[in-house]
């Protein structure tokens, strides 16, 4: 990370406003931040769409993949400014990766698209009003770090598995075969044929750049395997089954108008007509939870890279940037775009240097440009950006294992079970369901009932009379 320079008198109306003298930064660094920033996160523009594009509402309706594109740089465009000019933090936001899982596969299924949608904008709506009464950082500490690292590393292992999936890499056994097995590898037990063949290389490649700590090691990976796969489909004209939902092809004119098909495309309380009204809450609940965290922990995380927090351990001005975080969530359910939350890949942009809000304008900036770019993000096969959805398992893991206590059985456990039940069950809600319950289980077997808050014990109430809904013939 680039070292601070001493704090100097702001010079123009520019350093005034954006305190980078003062915060030991210049203006050539925080622009270099802001780039940076942006292309460590930019595969977001090719992955939210994929993610959000191959699934199915309860109608069998599919958003466009254009348009996809579009309510994702948008939203990206808009929060991230809104977070450089008036929470002056180099913190870029961004439709958030797991959440976007669980509206694609746990809400859109039980709903149609505008009332998952929906959900999103009421979960964006309770977290501004959690931070509005200083509750955000109540509710934050009723659950343990332990247990936040699970259900942070679930997701994590969630998203993996949705990539080994998509990717053709991994492929559910027919019930035909009548076996106990529900996973393969590849298409019959063995792995064949130049998209998986591009997915492994992907995967390895990636991986490699992130060991190797090079700037944008995911987009570099995602354009790099996109041009060999266009290759490959040039040279071999493969069936376009082969390749899934996108086939690699040039789109021509890489230039195109955005398409706002999908702005504003929200029903607020439709969905709950559709699950009825506990379990909406639930969903809302678990969107909230999804963005919750993981934005708290990447907030202080930056905030830390970039010397913002003060020697007693505070971030000054933190209840502005947790609020725009909240509006945040909201936009990317207004826009369909699945709820945006802040990226750690912000710390590229810290790396570089950045230390105040104008990196972050540079960054939205850039994300305004990328608007009239749709063609060549539609371009971009499953097979080529799903690998960034291992890496990011991964690192979604080393980050967060070491902080779990696996010496106090009460925590691990639940911390356990939360990571594992994501995936196979495939469903976050699921994770942090058994992962609430059983610690508050696990706590009073061992006389340890006063150490859980009373936010805990509401929480998995609420959990327990969920599971047994069907059994009461609730469902």
């Amino acid at each position: 990370m680039s070292t601070s320079a001493p704090a100097a008198a702001p010079t123009t109306s520019l350093d005034r406003f954006f305190k980078i003298s003062e915060r030991g930064s210049t203006v050539a660094r925080e622009v270099r931040g802001g780039f940076a920033t942006f292309f460590a996160m930019a595969y977001i523009i090719v992955l939210n769409p994929i993610i959000l594009g191959s699934a199915k509402d309860m109608y069998g309706h599919q958003l466009d993949g254009g348009q996809l594109v579009t309510a994702t740089v948008l939203t990206a465009a808009f929060t991230t400014l809104l977070m450089g000019v008036i929470g002056n933090v180099p913190i870029a936001l961004a439709a958030g990766l797991g959440v976007n899982t669980v509206v694609a596969l746990q809400l859109a299924p039980r709903m149609s698209w505008p009332d998952a949608m929906g959900m999103v904008v009421l979960a964006g709506f309770v977290v501004m009003l959690l931070v509005a009464t200083g509750l955000r950082e109540r509710v934050m500490n009723a659950v343990p770090t332990s247990l936040r690292k699970g259900i942070a590393i679930g997701i994590g292992l969630f998203i993996m598995l949705i990539g080994l999936v998509d990717s053709g890499f991994v492929s559910r056994i027919p019930d035909a075969a009548h076996t106990t097995v529900p996973l393969q590898l590849g298409s019959n037990g063995h792995l064949h044929g130049w998209p998986v063949l591009i997915f492994v290389v992907g995967v390895l490649l990636t991986l490699a750049l992130l060991i190797r700590k090079t700037p944008g090691a995911i987009l570099i990976s995602i354009v790099a395997m996109t041009v060999v796969a266009v290759a490959v489909q040039l040279i071999t004209d493969l069936p376009d089954l082969a390749w899934g939902l996108t086939v690699p092809q040039w789109p021509g004119n890489p230039v195109a108008a955005p398409d706002f098909g999908l702005v504003g495309q929200v029903s607020l309380f439709g969905g709950f007509e559709k699950v009825g009204m506990l379990t909406g809450v639930l969903f809302v609940f678990t969107v909230l939870l999804s963005c919750f965290f993981d934005a708290m922990g990447t907030i202080l995380g930056v905030g830390d890279e970039a010397k913002l927090i003060d020697q007693d351990g505070n971030f000054p001005g933190i209840n502005k940037v947790l609020l725009i975080d909240g509006l945040a969530v909201a936009s990317g359910g207004a826009t369909s775009s699945s709820a945006t939350t802040c990226f750690v890949e912000s710390t590229a942009g810290v790396g570089e240097g950045a230390r105040t809000g104008l990196a972050n304008v540079v960054t939205g900036a850039l994300f305004g440009v990328a608007l009239f770019l749709t063609p060549l993000a539609t371009m971009v096969p499953s097979q080529a950006a799903t690998p960034a959805l291992v890496a990011v398992g991964f690192l979604i893991l080393a980050g967060s294992v070491k902080d779990i206590d696996w010496s106090d059985f009460t925590i691990a456990v639940p911390a356990f079970l939360a990571m594992v039940m994501m995936p196979f069950t495939y469903s976050i809600t699921n994770g942090i369901g058994f992962g609430f319950i059983s610690f508050c289980v696990l706590r009073l077997a061992t006389g340890r009932g006063r150490e859980v808050p009373a936010a805990m014990y509401a929480v998995s109430a609420v959990f327990v009379f969920y599971y047994a809904m069907p059994a009461l013939g609730l469902t």
